[in-house]
């Protein structure tokens, strides 16, 4: 393999597929697009070591982020196999948890290991450095008011703090290398993998009692994006990176911004045939119940997220179709029936993909 390798990367470059380097490869992203690219480009995924693993299509280089060692070595291998020309990074490795306790993996796997990336890719003839950040990064908004790139930063925990020190890490240390900063909605598909809306349908699902009750405004709400529209996002990013300024931020995110009332209607309609009414409940109220639940269980609901219930996040992508000539092919109200449909098709499946415990 190795032999192969070193005869291929002696061809002459024009002749050679370029290279992508994706971290987080193994990830529900960094799995679709590899699978994307992979009749393109070659691909060097890194990721943890054991499973998962990246897809085929890609070469899985193992790497520990919060070790400077791990990671000058994994780009050694990338330099020994490719060559010193990459044509695009793709970083959508980062540390989060829904705990709502500190945590230092934060700023060790993604602050610092995002400037550990940048302070390797210094050796190389880098055409791109894309980051996955996300929409959490704004200050919230109100229901009509869209978020454009310009919009004031807030982020309120610490998923989203560590995105925009990351942010900051980029403008500071990508010395000449183009970056492109993609602040993207929440993430979802068919089969689910969106931990808000799933946990959702599963209380409704299961009649849970806490379906019917929210402490926050059922009118405001947060964008999605499918997992192919964003996909093809980054694709075109990629594409187009010999056009783009040296530095760009973009969000990515649905046509459309549903409230927590449309979604629970969408979502009852789909699973018993009729909407349910909401009870708005104060959130010392939603406290107690969150905080009683995680005491003999592992709720998904934890008492920090009630404090954030009222927050909107209407993302307004127009820069990205007029920089990258992108555009969502779907709707978060048009999947959540298909979304319901699989989950009734094979229940067990379901809470399998999405790790639901019943």
């Amino acid at each position: 393999m190795e032999k192969e390798q070193t005869e291929r990367t002696n061809k002459p470059r024009a002749i050679q597929k370029e290279l992508i380097v994706v971290s987080g490869a193994s990830g529900l992203i960094g799995t679709a697009l590899i699978e994307k690219l992979a009749s393109r480009f070659l691909i060097a995924g890194l990721d943890n070591a054991g499973y998962p693993f990246p897809p085929a299509e890609a070469e899985c280089i193992c790497v520990d982020l919060t070790s400077d060692q791990s990671v000058e070595f994994a780009f050694e291998r990338i330099r020994y196999a490719y060559g010193n020309q990459i044509a695009s990074v793709v970083h959508l490795a980062a540390y989060y948890d829904f705990l709502g306790k500190p945590s230092d993996l934060y700023d060790k796997v993604t602050v610092k290991g995002t400037e550990r990336l940048l302070k390797n890719l210094q050796k190389f003839k880098v055409d791109q450095f894309l980051f996955s950040s996300s929409m959490l990064v704004y200050k919230p908004s109100s229901p009509g008011v869209k978020m454009d790139e310009e919009w004031p930063l807030k982020p309120k925990w610490d998923y989203p703090k560590s995105k925009v020190a990351t942010e900051k890490v980029l403008n500071e240390k990508r010395g000449k290398i183009p970056v492109v900063i993609m602040r993207i909605a929440g993430v979802y598909d068919e089969q689910g993998n969106s931990i808000p809306i799933t946990n959702q349908i599963q209380r409704i699902y299961e009649e849970q009692i806490s379906a019917r009750l929210y402490p926050g405004d059922i009118s405001h709400g947060s964008t999605y994006v499918h997992l192919d529209d964003l996909v093809d996002s980054i694709v075109k990013v990629i594409d187009k990176r010999k056009e783009l300024p040296p530095k760009v931020i973009l969000n990515i995110g649905d046509n459309e911004t549903l409230a927590y009332q449309e979604l629970q209607d969408i979502i009852t309609k789909a699973i018993n045939g009729k909407k349910s009414d909401i009870i708005r409940i104060p959130k010392w109220f939603a406290k107690t119940g969150a905080f009683m639940l995680n005491l003999f269980g592992k709720a998904f609901i934890k008492p920090w997220m009630i404090d954030l219930a009222d927050d909107h996040f209407e993302l307004d992508s127009t820069k990205a179709k007029q920089v990258i000539d992108w555009r969502p092919k779907h709707a978060l109200s048009d999947t959540l029936p298909e979304i319901v449909k699989n989950l009734k098709a094979n229940p067990e499946k379901f809470y399998k993909v999405n790790k639901l415990k019943k």
